[in-house]
């Protein structure tokens, strides 16, 4: 074995893809992402943030905040998924008023 650290996430076939990434605290990110690191720092451009809602923090509105170019500290990464394959669907496990 060599003493050589290798991350279990392969992101060389998303580089220059669009990916989302969700970050510890809450905030949720998408953009290109353009450069990554062992540590999972990412490089993301043209980078927008989903604005969560006040009265529930956990969910995300439909307002987004422009930021750029920007770096995502490995430390706070928690799930990166590719935005190109993937759409939001309803909850199945919502019971209907009444029900």
């Amino acid at each position: 074995m060599s003493g050589r650290k290798e991350t279990v996430l392969d992101l060389a076939k998303f580089v220059d893809k669009g990916v989302q990434v969700k970050l510890t605290g809450g905030r949720q990110v998408s953009g290109t992402l353009k450069g990554y690191d062992q540590l999972l720092n990412l490089v993301l451009d043209e980078a927008v943030e989903f604005i969560r809602d006040v009265d529930d923090p956990l969910k995300t509105t439909d307002q987004t905040r422009r930021l750029g170019l920007i770096v995502c500290r490995g430390t706070a990464v928690m799930l990166v998924s590719p935005t190109d394959g993937t759409e939001e669907i309803a909850n199945p496990f919502i019971q209907p008023d009444g029900a």
